[in-house]
């Protein structure tokens, strides 16, 4: 198995994987305009100081978490001025089985934060514990059963009604890049 070095160097720097894009590219573009982070976060210069300067991104281009989520990570890391590579989970899964969700799940984005010796330092991902609640809470009020008929076309409106939030959700932007800067200051 690969080590983190490897899998960093093996990735498109953030700005080639947003430009290379084909479904989320305008709407992380638009959040990206839309958001601004907190002037005030005394965090950020405290954050400067620990040894962070490299994020390894697990992620693919159609994921609406993702979509949301790298925004706010291009505006933490351009602060902090660290640089960000995006790995593709489906090309190789060893890296992502390293990372599972409730120890089964392959959910993405994770976000591999490392020092200059490429040593993981941190690891956030895929949501903050506000959009899971809201994923969690939309799920269990408009989802039938999983044997139920129309349970597909179901599932795909949850989805659109998730994607809809996650675009226009100043809100839910703002918990985003609260819960990645709590966890770089752990």
């Amino acid at each position: 198995m690969a080590n983190l070095e490897t899998y960093f160097k093996k990735s498109q720097p953030l700005d080639d994987y947003i430009e290379n894009m084909t479904v989320n590219k305008d709407n992380v573009l638009s959040i990206y305009n839309a958001f601004t982070p907190p002037s005030t976060d005394d965090r950020i210069g405290q954050l400067k100081d620990r040894p962070y300067s490299k994020v390894l991104v697990i992620s693919e281009d159609w994921c609406g978490d993702a979509m949301m989520n790298l925004p706010i990570l291009k505006h933490i890391s351009e602060s902090l001025q660290l640089e960000v590579r995006v790995f593709h989970r489906d090309e190789d899964t060893d890296l992502i089985d390293q990372y599972l969700t409730n120890g089964t799940a392959r959910s993405i984005p994770i976000f591999i934060f490392m020092n200059d010796q490429f040593e993981q330092v941190s690891v956030w991902g895929p949501r903050a514990r506000e959009a899971q609640d809201y994923v969690t809470q939309l799920r269990a009020e408009k989802l039938p059963n999983k044997e139920a008929p129309d349970y597909n076309d179901k599932e795909k409106e949850v989805h659109h009604e998730i994607a809809t939030k996650y675009k226009s959700g100043s809100e839910l932007w703002n918990q985003v890049y609260d819960s990645i800067i709590s966890k770089l200051m752990l």
